[in-house]
């Protein structure tokens, strides 16, 4: 499984959401995983995003897949970017 870093912002419905439903976040972390994606770490932060998930998928199409469709809601925006392990990325070098 490869790991990636979705960094999200929510919009104003999402916020609206989640203030009213603050449990709908483990929900969604359990539809990720219906949808092949494991959130292996998941955070809310301060700052330029709402939240940092860790997460866990086969390969880019799938959390690809995952990012449009979380996207396409109208909840939640999302950069998504492909982690390397620091162990990994020294490997590759020699």
């Amino acid at each position: 499984m490869a790991t990636y870093i979705l960094l999200s912002n929510l919009t104003d419905e999402g916020a609206k959401t989640i203030k009213n439903n603050p449990g709908r976040i483990k929900e969604v972390n359990a539809e990720l995983e219906k949808l092949g994606v494991k959130v292996t770490a998941q955070y809310a932060t301060l700052g330029a995003y709402d939240f940092v998930n860790v997460v866990e998928a086969p390969d880019n199409l799938t959390v690809a897949r995952v990012s449009a469709e979380l996207g396409a809601r109208g909840s939640v925006k999302i950069t998504t970017l492909p982690a390397i392990a620091i162990d990994d990325f020294i490997r590759s070098f020699k």
